[in-house]
């Protein structure tokens, strides 16, 4: 089953969609300022990771269905200062080894947070990314500090045939003119990011070159139950972000998201598309770090 092919009915990033384990962080949640990767053990595989900072509790970064966890690279310096930050790569993207049998996402991420010891984190969820949160949220309240997602969607809400037929056309190029044209087309998807931001196009593409089997991989996760039903019983503090370039499914999974979870914020973020942290890293930081750090008592 071949990657693309979920992605496009998934969540293509919503555009559509070894090494020893290391010493785990000390009891408390709280990890060396100096930054550490390795992998962690999951069900018939493993996981790469990076984490950096310190804390009381964790952030997770959690990427989108297109690219690895390097894109978050323009904003990982900034996380380090403030939090202990953990980002991590799903099977098949980046130095994740691809799936080789039937899998569940939420359980992955519940593997990570118990090898790493983290008794309580902030899932900062992109695309698919962040509709990975919402499940697992919804699994495991009791690990979930609060939610920032960026450019979400939640299962159990269709996508339209506008949306569909994008994935299928940006996809064209794989098979008529190979995986480079194919990552090209992916990269310039004006919903993706703004025609304007050429540099952040470029990084994506460098990304996607770098792992080309981020956009090819077979993968095989188990489907989970509809969350957009059960999206009142998310009760912690939840971030909303949409870019207004974005396409418009997006912008309705983020309604339905910011109607279903109870005192939830929706920030629309002007002059950027799907990766905003991509296209403004600074402005990203600007409304997440400070959304993230008014939750914890005794911080200004």
């Amino acid at each position: 089953m071949s990657r693309l092919s979920i992605a496009l009915f998934l969540l293509f990033a919503v555009s559509l969609r070894g090494a020893a384990f290391s010493a785990p962080a000390a009891e408390g949640n709280t990890t060396p300022s100096n930054k550490q990767e390795s992998f962690v053990n999951v069900e018939d595989g493993k996981l790469y990771y990076q984490e950096c900072g310190s804390g009381p509790f964790a952030v997770i970064l959690i990427h989108d269905g297109i690219a690895d966890s390097a894109v978050w690279d323009e904003v990982w310096p900034e996380f380090c200062k403030h939090f202990h930050a953990v980002r991590y790569d799903r099977r098949g993207y980046g130095k994740s080894p691809v799936a080789g049998t039937w899998y569940y996402e939420t359980d992955d991420l519940l593997a990570l947070l118990h090898q790493l010891r983290i008794h309580e984190a902030v899932l900062v969820g992109s695309s698919h990314g962040g509709e990975l949160s919402i499940d697992f949220t919804l699994a495991h309240p009791e690990l979930v500090k609060q939610l920032v997602l960026v450019g979400a969607v939640v299962s159990g809400l269709p996508y339209s045939d506008y949306f569909l037929n994008r994935g299928i056309q940006n996809s064209r190029a794989f098979k008529e003119e190979g995986t480079a044209a194919g990552l090209e087309s992916w990269s310039k998807d004006r919903y993706l990011l703004n025609p304007a931001h050429i540099d952040a196009q470029k990084r994506l593409l460098a990304i996607l070159k770098a792992s080309p089997q981020d956009m090819t991989h077979n993968d095989f996760p188990r489907p989970t139950q509809p969350a957009l039903p059960r999206l009142h019983e998310i009760r912690m503090p939840t971030l909303i972000l949409v870019g207004d370039a974005d396409i418009p499914d997006v912008h309705a999974h983020a309604g339905a998201i910011e109607a279903g979870i109870p005192d939830s914020r929706l920030v629309v973020v002007p002059e950027v598309g799907h990766l905003m942290y991509l296209e403004k890293p600074d402005e990203f930081n600007k409304i997440v770090i400070p959304f993230i750090e008014s939750q914890v008592p005794g911080t200004p």
